[in-house]
């Protein structure tokens, strides 16, 4: 007769009996061998050993726990749960403890013998994990033919011994995740709330009010780039003429038309109409006109006159007054064939044309790069360098230590590039532009400490210092300028002076303080007149420690000194 189906089921350490019964459950095998962990806390329950018996009953299922813990044996043996040490063992349903509390379960199956854990080994000739007493068709018999006995030992190794309680009941996870869930997110909240109240949400507002005194300086200084030493008592500065380069393209579509055609041509008989000149020559290459249509002459041609007396006889004589040229149109078009006409010839008054008529002409109309499309590409191109150009060669003068005089900025004539040329066939035409820009600057510090010295003498140094220089918003007039950028002018500035208005300083001073600590830190100060001192929230007693929540606000009370 056939064996049953069996399957081997491994646990792991960390299984709930949920898990566990899903997987018996899931199984396919009419017997079923779980391998259990050490420490299999989950099966160290009487309750989940139930629910497990209750399970495989129900779904005409035969268990065999496989494991060496001896403190499983009186659990297992309570619900008539068959239990084996190895795959290859026997097995049996340990002895049943007495439990007065529980309700008594029966674990005599039909077909299995209930007797004590055996370690004997079997008959090789009998099926694997055959129990004693059953027909052929009941015999449990798992199938450790590709088992690995290492891994079940492995598995057998990662559990913990743990005691049970033969009260315990099922508890509701679900209600118990829910509290835990809503207790983590009120913690949350609670620790946020509490870190936004002592750190996040605190803030300072300090208000000094000071003395400041504004000062007029109007210094006139020479900055040349010749100069290597500074002078300080004649107002000499070193100074930089710098330039900078810039260059830029723009493509735009060609609007120029031109024909490419054929050109007309005929002959002009050429006459002299009067005797003025004994000889009159008209050079190869003179416009003939008819209108608005030239025909260019290809050969010389000379004319005399024949005077008897006083009479002029040019038209008798013909064939000295007068004489036929070849002639090609001055541009190309069928509009130049043109019928017999009469002609005018440039530049020679007493000299008249009379033309064949004029073929040959062919029309063909193409585009081309006219000099409007490059003269609006190069205004483009201008317009977007110059709005950067100062700005530019301004910050290459700081960069190296040098004040900006910014009326000298100058720009020379662009080197416009067009390509392909004007009057060339084309779709579009790209036009290259570059552009050299110069300004001069005079040494920074130099022209600091000149400038310094000079509001000094309108202050009270014992009193004050000076806050401002004024450098940085100072006008510029120029009194002279050389090519080489050497360049005269006055600066004009008004600077401030009063108490060292430092408020990293400050801060530092006041972090951590209650208000009185803090207004009779600041009024120590010379020139502080007053200290007004604000915590919010309301229930902020200090200054916070970190700076950066800290705000530092200076009220001016000005006076003025020319």
């Amino acid at each position: 007769m056939a064996a049953a189906a069996k399957d081997v089921l491994y646990i792991d350490v960390d299984d709930e009996i949920t898990a566990v019964i899903e997987k018996v459950q899931d199984s396919k095998g009419k017997i079923v061998a779980l391998v259990l962990p050490k420490r299999a806390t989950v099966f160290q329950s009487i309750v989940n050993m139930k629910l497990l018996k209750r399970t495989a009953d129900g779904a005409n299922k035969n268990l065999v726990l496989i494991t060496s813990e001896a403190s499983l044996l009186p659990l297992a043996g309570a619900v008539g749960m068959h239990v084996a040490k190895t795959l290859q063992s026997k097995p049996s349903v340990p002895a049943s403890p007495s439990l007065a509390s529980d309700s008594p379960i029966s674990v005599n199956e039909p077909g299995i013998e209930v007797g004590e854990p055996e370690d004997a080994p079997l008959d090789k000739t009998a099926p694997i994990g055959k129990l004693a007493g059953q027909p052929d068709e009941e015999v449990i018999e798992i199938d450790n033919d590709d088992l690995d006995e290492a891994k079940v030992s492995a598995v057998a190794a990662t559990g913990s011994k743990k005691s049970f309680n033969k009260k315990l009941k099922i508890p509701n996870f679900e209600k118990f995740r829910t509290r835990l869930f809503l207790g983590g997110i009120l913690g949350v909240v609670l620790i946020t709330g509490l870190i936004l109240a002592a750190f996040v949400m605190p803030k300072a507002i300090v208000t000094i009010k000071t003395d400041i005194t504004d000062v007029s300086s109007t210094i006139t200084v020479t900055s040349s780039p010749t100069v290597k030493e500074a002078d300080i008592d004649n107002k000499v500065v070193p100074g930089l003429l710098k330039e900078l380069k810039k260059s830029d393209s723009q493509k735009t579509p060609a609007t120029g038309q031109k024909d490419l055609g054929e050109k007309a041509g005929g002959n002009i008989t050429l006459a002299l109409n009067d005797c003025s000149q004994s000889q009159v020559t008209v050079p190869a290459g003179t416009t003939v006109t008819s209108g608005n249509f030239n025909f260019i002459t290809q050969v010389d041609a000379t004319l005399q006159s024949v005077k008897f007396g006083n009479q002029c006889r040019n038209s008798d004589f013909k064939e000295v007054s007068t004489a036929t040229v070849k002639v090609i149109a001055q541009n190309p078009g069928d509009s130049y064939n043109l019928s017999a006409r009469n002609y005018s010839v440039a530049g020679i008054g007493n000299v008249s044309g009379s033309g064949s008529a004029m073929s040959g002409g062919v029309s063909k109309i193409v585009k081309v790069v006219s000099q409007q499309d490059v003269d609006t590409a190069k205004q483009k191109i201008l317009d977007t360098i110059n709005a950067t150009a100062n700005q530019d060669i301004t910050n290459l003068l700081k960069d190296e230590g040098y004040f900006p005089i910014t009326d000298t900025f100058a720009a020379k004539n662009p080197l416009v590039v067009p390509s392909p040329a004007v009057d060339s066939e084309a779709a579009e035409v790209t036009v290259n532009v570059t552009v050299s820009f110069t300004m001069a600057g005079a040494k920074k510090d130099v022209l600091t400490q000149i400038l310094e010295n000079d509001i000094k003498q309108h202050i009270d140094t014992a009193k004050q210092n000076i806050l401002n220089n004024g450098l940085d918003t100072s006008s510029i007039r120029i009194e002279d300028k050389k090519a080489s950028g050497e360049t005269r002018f006055t600066l004009q500035t008004t600077a401030k002076a009063g108490v060292e208005q430092n408020e990293n300083d400050i801060k530092q001073a006041v972090a951590g303080k209650k208000k009185g600590e803090v207004k009779s830190i600041l009024l120590s100060h010379p020139g502080v007149k007053d200290v007004t001192v604000e915590y919010s929230p309301f229930w902020v007693s200090k200054a916070p420690k970190k700076q950066s929540k800290i705000t530092v606000i200076f009220e001016q009370q000005n006076t003025s000194n020319e």
